[in-house]
């Protein structure tokens, strides 16, 4: 639990990308917000196909839940948000 905050703060500095319109939270409580529901829904569906379990929020249907385990390491977020840059460059061509 002590990690929490910083395991946050590294999701989020990794977690850049022009299609993504804003990044809110707290701790490892994240929602990655998109233009649209669409384009929300192919990322998380590509991110499922790459293994990355993740899904969107009942009353905002244009954001990513990212809601990991507490005991998640520095090196799984890192591959965590890889898969998910990937395939924001892929659903968007950016």
């Amino acid at each position: 639990v002590d990690e929490v905050q910083n395991k946050g703060k590294l999701f989020l500095s990794l977690l850049k990308h022009p299609a993504i319109k804003e990044i809110r939270g707290k701790g490892l409580m994240i929602a990655v917000a998109f233009d649209s529901y669409e384009t929300n829904k192919q990322i998380i569906d590509a991110c499922i196909n790459d293994g990355l379990i993740t899904d969107w929020f009942l009353h905002c249907s244009n954001a990513m839940r990212i809601a990991p385990p507490l005991v998640i390491t520095e090196e799984q977020i890192k591959k965590a948000c890889a898969i998910i840059l990937k395939n924001i460059k892929a659903v968007t061509g950016k």
